[in-house]
């Protein structure tokens, strides 16, 4: 692209990186979402970590369980939140290739939609292990039977 490039041309451009660039809003939301997730599990871990020495020992066997639980957790989320932020790179990416192709006169279709397609698995792999994680907060949700209501007969 020279100095005399249209207007209508870079407009076009800007066009074209509108959608990369809602999707990298919707990437930074789902990241919120996971470091909110990671901050309530560390939060929670800190806490039973500074009770545990005053635990009884039934109570002890249950934190030592749930630490372990806590701990699964802060991984599996620091591995989403690991892979939708290299999603997030390869959108960005995604954007300045398209100008870049552009402003060298190179034709980067192969690339580009190269790297939409890892940035889209990388995401799809965030989302799987968001899923995951999920999973396990609830398995840590177990009320015991002695904390339920009656059964009526």
């Amino acid at each position: 692209m020279d100095q005399t490039t249209p207007v209508s041309q870079i407009a076009h451009l800007i066009q074209l990186a509108i959608a990369p660039v809602f999707l990298l809003a919707g990437i930074g939301a789902i990241l919120n979402v996971l470091a909110q997730r990671l901050a309530r599990v560390v939060d929670r871990a800190r806490a039973l970590e500074a009770e545990f020495a005053d635990f009884q020992p039934d109570h002890r066997d249950r934190a030592s369980s749930e630490l372990g639980l806590l701990d699964r957790r802060m991984h599996v989320v620091n591995h989403a939140i690991s892979a939708c932020t290299a999603s997030a790179l390869f959108v960005c990416l995604v954007v300045a290739l398209l100008f870049v192709a552009d402003l060298a006169e190179i034709k980067f279709g192969t690339p580009v939609a190269l790297l939409f397609i890892t940035a889209m698995l990388f995401l799809i792999i965030g989302l799987i292990l968001f899923l995951w994680e999920i999973r396990l907060a609830m398995s840590a949700i177990r009320i015991r039977s002695e904390h339920l209501p009656i059964k009526r007969r």
